[in-house]
């Protein structure tokens, strides 16, 4: 494995939900442990699932791994660190301002953004000098910071003084009023970072069109802010030895062949290894073992039961009944959103209802989706950089009016930090969902946690609203009372019938039901055993996806839909419409 050669000292594996990143930094540290080193393994992944790989619990502390010597592990919580973050701003203040005072503070600290910073505060102190760390040769993360979350540190040395004086806008600089203490312990985390003597990143995808794009974007992103030197791993590629007599397999073998081909030209030059798609699922340190060695290939493979999935087609005719309405697809990135919404929205256009498909996912491209057009669907995208530009000139010309030139420059750079760009397309969101009271609005949206972010800007506006109207008996929709009726807004899961994506989409599920949102229905995307394949190899994926299955069925959707993986992309109205009915 190239991007295991002579290792530096931090490794971090990142990439979209689902491409396997996990898995290969458990085997990873697996196999460096057994070569005779002392290995850390950390996950900054909220919904880790690293002690499940394993088989044990391991959590916020450092944990010895049994069946590896030298290997131990670690579970960084989000949530646990924002609120000890938050504690250590508001702490001091409680009892010293007014109860409104306070509630402003907790709640400008009540974001992703402080959930984002504080796991970075956490995650910092192992790339310094840490007496926790110190007998340990390398560490290895699974889920590297994000260029979002290394921007955010990047901004200027002034904030407290700015934010003292009142000149901020809504933005990150509330979150990151904490870190002015230890912005050189951030600062020595990210010169780290750059330093190619002592961290490796090593991008993790799939031999998929939309993986490989995702991978190229990641690396432009990480390569601006410095870390230009990674490695590439094409994980899951169907090997030619098991296509086998199946047309299923073979038509997936020539599509992966074409999506290398096509691979951006950012990750050509990269060092790259390929994995080839194991039969088996990755828990336990043997499978770890046998994720970097050749699978022997099953002759006959597991027999599949009888199954029958309900359809695409049956969810969205339900919701067809409703004749119109706001129709959110989320989930994790990977799974297939913008098909499932663009297939969402074109049975209902089909049925002859008015439909508007946008997106505030910066990566989707509808139009390449849907390849043409359907009477009565309209299409429109949420650009954020057009609406970020808008947003940063409304706020130059009305707070910014009244400062001096110095004011102006840090008004200028608190406006460029990547959380003005969730404000912006908040706006936009909020004009886009009023049109759901006179037909169907099907909004693709942002990777989860930008959604969240959205959704926590959609919160704060409306406890603002109530506080200024609620008591003068006025009547008032804010949009998060619109998502919360499930009347007016119906929201679909999307996930696939793998351990990880159905753990991410119930943590999901979790944090819209603490937000008073209760998801619709889950779909279960580019299902193998839905396919009922032939060959070996698909037949023991198929038989492994079903427990997957059956935990949306009976423990987490209260309604599902289950969409097989198909031998063509799905890809142009007639495809889309085949999808919905497959």
């Amino acid at each position: 494995m190239n991007f295991l050669d002579s290792p530096p000292r931090f490794l971090f594996f990142t990439g979209k939900g689902g491409v396997g990143k996990t898995s290969i930094a458990c085997a990873s540290a697996v196999s460096l442990a057994e070569a005779g080193r002392s290995v850390l393994l950390v996950s900054t992944d909220p919904a880790s699932n690293v002690g499940q790989v394993f088989g044990l619990e391991i959590g916020n502390r450092i944990t010895p791994i049994p069946a590896v010597p030298g290997l131990a592990a670690l579970e960084i919580d989000p949530q646990a660190a924002a609120q000890e973050y938050r504690e250590r701003i508001v702490g001091p203040v409680r009892g010293m301002l007014p109860p409104s005072a306070v509630q402003h503070i907790e709640e400008q600290l009540s974001g992703a953004c402080t959930t984002e910073i504080a796991a970075f505060d956490e995650f910092t102190a192992l790339l310094t000098d840490n007496p926790q760390t110190h007998a340990y040769q390398h560490i290895v993360f699974d889920t590297a910071p994000t260029g979002h979350t290394i921007r955010l540190l990047q901004l200027p040395g002034a904030w407290n003084d700015f934010l003292a004086s009142g000149k901020g806008d809504a933005s990150c600089l509330g979150p990151l009023a904490g870190l002015g203490k230890q912005r050189e312990q951030y600062q020595a985390a990210v010169t780290a970072l750059a330093d190619v003597a002592q961290s490796r990143m090593v991008l993790v995808t799939r031999p998929e069109r939309a993986a490989l794009a995702e991978a190229g974007r990641t690396h432009a992103e990480l390569a601006a802010i410095g870390l230009s030197r990674q490695f590439l791993v094409v994980n899951g590629l169907l090997p030619e030895t098991a296509l086998a007599d199946d047309p299923l397999a073979n038509a997936l073998h020539a599509r992966e062949v074409a999506a290398l081909a096509a691979m951006p030209a950012a990750l050509v030059g990269l060092p790259q290894d390929r994995l080839a798609l194991k039969s088996f699922n990755l828990v336990g340190v043997a499978a770890l073992r046998g994720l970097f060695q050749p699978e022997r290939a099953s002759a006959v493979g597991t027999a599949l039961p009888p199954t029958h999935f309900p359809p695409l087609s049956a969810l969205v005719d339900e919701l067809a009944l409703n004749q119109h309405g706001l129709v959110m697809v989320m989930g994790k990135g990977g799974v297939g959103k913008t098909t499932i919404a663009a297939a969402i929205a074109v049975r209902l256009a089909a049925l002859g209802l008015p439909v508007h498909l946008t997106t505030s996912d910066p990566a989707a491209h509808l139009d390449e989706t849907l390849l043409g057009s359907v009477p009565s669907l309209t299409l429109s995208r949420i650009d954020p950089h057009v609406e970020t530009a808008r947003y940063q000139s409304e706020v130059m010309a009305s707070r910014g009016a009244q400062l001096d030139a110095a004011g102006k420059a840090l008004l200028a750079e608190d406006l460029r930090s990547p959380c003005t760009e969730e404000i912006a397309v908040f706006q936009a969101f909020s004009r886009v969902i009023r049109e759901a009271g006179h037909q169907f609005v099907v909004m693709d949206t942002a990777p989860t946690g930008h959604t969240l972010l959205l959704l926590d800007a959609t919160g704060a506006y409306h406890r603002e609203t109530s506080r200024q109207l609620g008591g003068k008996g006025l009547h008032f929709t804010t949009p998060m009372m619109q998502l919360q009726d499930p009347a007016q807004t119906q929201v679909v899961l999307v996930t696939l019938a793998q351990t990880t994506p159905v753990q991410e989409a119930a943590d999901l599920q979790a944090d819209l039901g603490r937000a008073g949102i209760k998801p619709w229905a889950w779909v279960v995307n580019n299902s193998v055993a839905a396919s009922r394949p032939r060959a070996p190899l698909l037949r023991e994926r198929a038989a492994h996806e079903l427990p997957e299955i059956a935990a949306v069925a009976e423990r987490h959707a209260a309604r599902y839909a289950v969409v097989p993986l198909l031998a063509e992309e799905p890809r142009g109205v007639a495809g889309l419409l085949a999808l919905s009915a497959s």
